[in-house]
């Protein structure tokens, strides 16, 4: 099995998925050698190559100015060309991902695997990955042969990654090898997402609040506890999609994303359009009155029951300890 893991990146950084798909192909093959292939130009791609190196045995750099901006079209036709027959690849499950991923199984001729958030067995090239379904409801084990190949979309924030693991990977240019990049499309411009009074894209501790808060008067709740923890105010889509709250506190893969210390998701189901803007693996306590909610799978901490009766409590004690 040759695997690889296809990684984003932004002025320079990595993306923080690129050691999560580490991770997922440890699990995958354990031992086997995994290749990073990263696409962009100039001295942020450069630089992008020798972080990766830290934790891929090998990368593959592309550098032309047609990919200084993600195109998944031009990107399909990178990695179609680059690509052994056979290979198993990992794509991130981001809004990019989801664009690449099904139209690069086609090319290839292979299996293709959305939304991943564990491996379950491997066992004579026979894979057996775990999805979420209905909103994180229920859980599906989905078998398939990598005989043929494989692209695998995996979650974001799903598979835990070590920080110890490292590498001294080497770096091989094959630019020469990208082959056409013409593209139907074309970038126009880059719109960043609003900041308002509060960025919580800078925030250590956020407290984030879902649909389970019912009614805009219970907000209240909510920042009265962010003001016992010192800490900012976030949310969900459905939030903003009722105006509760600007559209510059949602996180989210349609909002911003965020990299705390601390996150309290309170009344949110965790959806992975939700979970895709939190990185850098925060410690996560989640409240929820619904036990099969996806958020419990990935929180350090979860508490199940009614967030309007626990968090007034909450605040409570929080007030008493600060005195």
């Amino acid at each position: 099995m040759q695997l690889f893991a296809y990684i984003t990146h932004t002025n320079g950084v990595a993306d923080d998925s690129a050691q999560e798909l580490a991770a997922a192909a440890a699990q995958i093959s354990p031992g086997a050698e995994v290749t990073a292939v990263v696409t962009g130009s100039g001295d942020s791609l450069n630089a992008v190559c020798s972080e990766v190196a830290g934790f891929f045995s090998q990368v593959i750099k592309v550098a032309n100015s047609e990919l200084n901006y993600p195109n998944a079209e031009i990107v399909r036709k990178v990695l179609t060309n680059l690509l052994p027959k056979e290979a198993v690849i990992l794509i991130a499950h981001n809004t990019f991902g989801m664009d690449l991923g099904p139209g690069l199984s086609v090319k290839l001729d292979s299996v293709f695997l959305a939304d991943v958030v564990a491996v379950d067995n491997i066992e004579d090239n026979q894979l057996t990955v775990i999805r979420q379904e209905f909103g994180g409801q229920i859980s599906t084990h989905v078998q398939c042969s990598l005989a043929g190949g494989a692209v695998i979309n995996i979650r974001p924030g799903a598979f835990a990654t070590d920080e110890s693991a490292s590498a001294d990977g080497s770096v091989t240019d094959r630019s020469d090898d990208a082959g056409d990049l013409t593209s139907g499309r074309r970038f126009l411009e880059l719109v960043e997402a609003e900041v308002g009074d509060v960025d919580i894209t800078k925030e250590e501790v956020l407290i984030a609040v879902g649909r389970g808060i019912e009614d805009e008067d219970n907000l209240e709740i909510i920042e009265e506890l962010a003001e016992a923890m010192g800490a900012a105010v976030a949310c969900s889509r459905p939030v903003v999609d009722a105006k509760w709250l600007e559209k510059s506190r949602q996180v989210g893969t349609s909002g911003l994303t965020v990299k705390p210390k601390v996150y309290l998701a309170c009344g949110i189901s965790g959806s992975f359009q939700h979970m895709g803007g939190i990185k850098g693996n925060p410690f996560v306590v989640a409240i929820n009155k619904n036990p099969n909610a996806p958020i419990f799978q990935v929180a350090d901490i979860g508490i199940v029951t009614d967030i309007l009766e626990f968090l007034p409590e909450l605040t409570e004690k929080i007030e008493e300890i600060n005195g």
